[in-house]
């Protein structure tokens, strides 16, 4: 029995910290913590919270039929399993809008981060076209500025003879952040939904991968995340009964009046407030 798409639009808030650690390097800053340079407020791209997820249903599910991944390794063979399972036959620069549109609902119904955040699917030889997902993420952004800092470590190895001429160890960094607390919003629109097929069973994995998602991506350097709160609005209808940011508003975090430097998320104040317009619910995961 084919899985019906959600019916409901949601907008949620998901709260997580980071102690010591390193929550998203920026390549361009020799990874050191990404940071806002005009606030010094810390960042986490949606990109590297996609990856998260993406890691957590692969983990789960192990490449298994409808969730798949799409966003790992080599992306253009994929699309041509597509035409190939779909039984399109269009020659390069050839195909038809429907052949497109048949691989193209192959492919979402296949990948579950497809289904769920689209993709690009326009280039090479099986081309696949672009899909808009349901589900989409803001940055991150930490309640206060941060102080990334730098430590030098001593590794007491070396790779290979020539390096080991110079001496025993050498010297290297470490790019950590000591605490920050950080606040993300997202979206799911229902009638995207409808257009992915985007299921209720794919929503509850995707609540489960987000409130999990920091336990199987334990690394040194990303230190200890995790993951406080998941808070969910939702719409009883699929185009929403208020805007997304009046519903943002009620969830408030504040450093404690006592507080100096914020080293646990005991030392802030987190409010929401629970009453909800008329055709929302307010969730808690």
């Amino acid at each position: 029995m084919e899985k019906q798409p959600i019916k409901n639009r949601y907008d949620f808030v998901i709260i997580f910290d980071v102690e010591n650690g390193n929550p998203n390097g920026d390549p361009d800053a020799g990874n050191m913590p990404r940071t806002d340079p005009e606030t010094g407020h810390g960042i986490v791209t949606d990109v590297c919270l996609k990856r998260k997820v993406r890691n957590y249903i692969e983990l789960i599910h192990n490449d298994a039929e409808t969730y798949k991944i799409f966003i790992k390794e080599v992306l253009n063979t994929k699309m041509k399993v597509a035409y190939d399972r779909s039984g399109i036959k269009s020659e390069k620069g050839k195909q038809k809008p429907d052949d497109i549109r048949t691989a193209q609902d192959f492919m979402c119904r296949n990948y579950y981060d497809i289904r769920t955040f689209g993709a690009v699917m326009s280039t090479g030889d099986h081309p696949c076209g672009i899909v808009r997902g349901p589900i989409q993420l803001n940055f991150a952004q930490s309640i206060d500025p941060v102080v990334p800092q730098d430590i030098t470590i001593t590794r007491m190895a070396r790779t290979d003879e020539k390096r080991a001429e110079t001496g025993e160890t050498e010297m290297g960094k470490k790019n950590f952040i000591p605490y920050a607390l950080y606040k993300a919003e997202g979206f799911i629109s229902a009638k995207l939904a409808e257009k992915t097929g985007f299921s209720e069973d794919d929503l509850e994995l995707f609540w489960e991968a987000i409130i999990n998602m920091f336990e199987h991506d334990r690394s040194a350097a990303r230190g200890k995340m995790i993951m406080h709160k998941l808070i969910i609005f939702k719409h009883d209808c699929a185009l929403g009964k208020t805007h997304s940011h009046k519903l943002f508003e009620k969830v408030k975090i504040t450093k404690k009046l006592n507080v100096v430097t914020p080293r646990s998320i005991g030392d802030y104040d987190i409010e929401i407030d629970t009453s909800m317009p008329d055709g929302v619910t307010l969730l808690m995961k």
